[in-house]
């Protein structure tokens, strides 16, 4: 059984820090199959549907989506997990939609945040191989989440005041 990782919290520096990409060379070593487990037990655990490697104090571009209806997102659709290694964004809908979004960093807090309704992105696999991927909707706010806690931004960072 995964150990329960310590979850970073809001105004810890880790959080404002830009990861570092993983080195092929790092690519289905086992320290990086042992973090994706972790990262996997603790974001199941606190009932999260995505998790950053940043948020359990380890400053490396590894998210993991794992969309599924649960407590925090009842609504959530049903994908398998998928570990994501230095993904990357390489092109988006302009059309922004609006959705709610809370972190396990940030608890009980919640938000509306306009994210892009559609996304296209390479990232790598534990294995290192190239996977091109589209999301759409709720996934890709997940990645779009994710991604942004990779370069030291906090969903709470994105919400603009209507004051």
């Amino acid at each position: 059984m995964q150990p329960i990782l310590p979850v970073a919290q809001r105004g810890e520096a880790i959080l404002k820090l830009k990861a570092a990409a993983v080195a092929e060379s790092e690519f289905n070593s086992p320290w990086l199959l042992h973090l994706a487990e972790a990262l996997q037990a603790t974001m199941l655990a606190r009932n999260g549907v995505g998790i950053a490697a940043p948020q359990v104090y380890v400053s490396k571009r590894v998210i993991i989506v794992a969309s599924r209806p649960n407590p925090r997102y009842p609504d959530a659709p049903e994908m398998q997990p998928v570990v994501m290694i230095n993904p990357e964004i390489y092109a988006q809908s302009e059309h922004l939609c609006l959705g709610e979004e809370g972190c396990l960093s940030v608890p009980d807090q919640r938000a509306q945040v306009a994210r892009a309704e559609q996304i296209q992105l390479r990232y790598f696999t534990l294995q290192g191989q190239l996977i091109e991927a589209t999301y759409t909707g709720f996934i890709a706010r997940i990645v779009q989440h994710e991604i942004d806690h990779l370069d030291g931004i906090l969903f709470v960072d994105r919400v603009t005041s209507s004051d």
